[in-house]
């Protein structure tokens, strides 16, 4: 039988290669269609994609206010806001770079976890393990190298990267672990983003796409395994281990977009990106470690067996 612990690490192992390969194929689906338009079909077809699941497991929508009311909010910043982001982004952000400013997630969220009171008392190991991340990313796309302006579609891949971290704590606060299936939360939730992301329309998303097979394929792909099937995973890590480990994940997607493109299109990996990808693994792992716990002694007596405390008499 499958340990809880060894659950936790496969479905991590799954979210980051899934999430991994998003901005391929948001670039691709950029062939075809403007931001607008992929942030919507991006939150319609995953909720679709829910919804189907919802009505699989027998489970249904939430029927109170405040609980949707909370979902409207995380919507907005979990996934309508990054989405939007990412897109406008991408159109001038190389990947590498784009790579290192979504990197910056798990920093974003442990700086608003110590804020908000959820990450009082960081151990020394895990604050190094997220820094020691962190500059892992950057040995892998050594982003240096590209000299150029900060412009403002860098500035929105990273203010993307900080919504998620206020989604992430939002989420773990109002939502997740209090009793309501993550089906149900994470197919509801992207409901609600589906009519954020219909709000960015008019602005460039309603004139008519430049369809191709390979960017209709991309936004279905984009749409179904990297929104829905993540974003479930995602709400699953929250409720289980927190806000600050589920954005921890955010640091092996530069280690899974550098081996999908050497696997699948050949692409060179270097020695310095070999390091990186050692540094950001070594990292992630210290950030999930555990304290050791210390063992509770019982009092022994003179020979080595335990001291029996007396019991006071019944007067």
């Amino acid at each position: 039988m499958i340990s809880s612990a060894s659950r936790n690490l496969l479905r991590m192992a799954v979210l980051a290669l899934l999430w991994g390969s998003t901005f391929l194929w948001i670039a691709v689906a950029l062939d075809g269609f403007s931001p607008a338009q992929v942030t919507f079909a991006r939150c319609g077809l995953g909720a679709a994609a829910l919804l189907l699941a919802l009505r699989l497991s027998g489970n249904r929508l939430p029927r109170d206010r405040k609980t949707w009311t909370h979902l409207v909010v995380a919507a907005f910043f979990c996934n309508a806001l990054p989405f939007a982001l990412f897109s406008l982004g991408q159109r001038t952000v190389d990947s590498g770079t784009a790579g290192v400013l979504n990197a910056t997630t798990p920093l974003w969220s442990l700086l608003l976890g110590l804020a908000i009171g959820t990450d009082r008392g960081v151990r020394p190991a895990r604050l190094g393990g997220l820094l020691l991340g962190f500059a892992g990313v950057a040995t892998i796309f050594a982003p240096w190298r590209d000299a150029g302006p900060f412009g403002g579609d860098a500035l929105a891949i990273l203010g993307a990267a900080a919504s998620y971290a206020v989604a992430f704590a939002y989420m773990g606060r109002t939502l997740a672990g209090r009793g309501v299936p993550t089906i149900v939360l994470s197919s509801a939730q992207l409901l609600a983003a589906t009519g954020w992301s219909a709000l960015f329309l008019p602005v460039g998303g309603l004139h008519l796409p430049r369809v191709s097979s390979a960017s209709v394929i991309a936004l279905v792909v984009l749409a179904v395994c990297c929104t829905a099937i993540t974003f479930h995973l995602t709400y699953r890590i929250i409720t289980q281990e927190g806000a600050t480990n589920a954005a921890t994940v955010g640091y092996l997607l530069p280690v899974i977009s550098v081996a999908l493109g050497a696997v699948v299109l050949g692409e060179q990996v270097t020695v310095r990106m070999a390091a990186g990808m050692v540094v950001v693994l070594v990292a992630v792992g210290m950030t999930r470690r555990q304290p050791k716990r210390v063992a509770s002694t019982t009092p022994t007596g003179s020979a080595g067996s335990p001291r029996r405390v007396p019991v006071p008499r019944r007067q």
